[in-house]
């Protein structure tokens, strides 16, 4: 692999690892941007340098913050690796890949009420 210049390359791998890990193509990163999928390929391939407008709408169309996406996407997997050292997180990780859709969407709403509403006491 060749050295970054002026910091392109770096920004490039991390914008196609992390869209590659979030498993969308181009095609699919182009469409939640609403750019065309040539701007996706030319940012990739250091073709075009992206703007910051552009770097707000790559990391949201592929779930990270801007910080993340210039960094490959490290600081999320810190994240995972903190969750994971949670002993009930740990736990139940291999039954969250048995998952349906409808059950995944399920179990994400409930922890999100969770997290947002303030509890009830009876």
């Amino acid at each position: 692999m060749s050295e970054p210049r002026n910091g392109h390359l770096q920004v490039a791998t991390s914008i196609r690892s992390l869209r590659q890990r979030s498993g969308l193509s181009q095609r699919q990163l182009a469409m939640r941007m609403k750019v065309p999928r040539t701007y996706v390929s030319k940012i990739e391939n250091e073709k075009a340098t992206p703007t910051l407008s552009s770097l707000e709408r790559l990391a949201t169309a592929l779930e990270v913050s801007v910080p993340e996406l210039l960094a490959g996407g490290c600081t999320r997997e810190r994240e995972i690796r903190e969750l994971m050292a949670d002993e009930f997180i740990a736990e139940i990780v291999p039954f969250v890949n048995q998952l349906n859709g409808m059950q995944w969407s399920s179990l994400l709403t409930q922890v999100r009420d969770l997290t947002t509403r303030p509890r009830r006491l009876s």
